[in-house]
């Protein structure tokens, strides 16, 4: 089998991991925890999504890095603010460092200060990072059809 449908098969694997655990926590899990400001269930999903959502994550950015530099070619075509792929690469990127600041900032201080009182807290960073993954979703779905126009 060639790279390219492979890592591209990965990579919406990795997004179908990411997104979909974030819905499922955003939608299913932190209502009834944001309600009874409980962070328990919270914290039993993290636990285990932590397992299979990592991994996805890390297999989405190696993918991504990958198919950007098969998409882009050239380190021109990098700085090329013409091209609607250039730009949907742009955005991706700044969208992954997004979630990777929400994240830190939950991992290192919100999660260890896990209380009834800083759940809605944590529960806005939890939506916010969803609404970041599918946007990136969104971004992604759009090479198909030559990036950002």
């Amino acid at each position: 089998m060639q790279a390219y449908p492979l890592l591209l098969a990965l990579h919406v694997l990795g997004a179908c991991v990411w997104v979909g655990g974030h819905l499922v926590l955003s939608l299913g899990v932190l209502p009834d925890a944001w309600r009874r400001r409980d962070p328990a269930p919270v914290r039993a999903f993290e636990a285990r999504f932590e397992r299979v959502g990592l991994p996805a994550l890390l297999i989405q950015v190696a993918s991504g890095a990958w198919l950007a530099a098969h998409w882009l070619g050239s380190a021109a075509a990098w700085h090329d603010t013409g091209s609607g792929l250039t730009r949907a690469v742009w955005l991706k990127l700044a969208l992954l460092a997004m979630t990777v600041l929400l994240a830190l900032h939950a991992r290192l201080r919100l999660i260890p200060r896990l209380s009834p009182r800083t759940v809605p807290l944590l529960g806005l960073h939890i939506v916010a990072v969803t609404v970041v993954s599918v946007v990136l979703l969104a971004v992604g779905v759009s090479f198909r059809f030559g990036g950002l126009r």
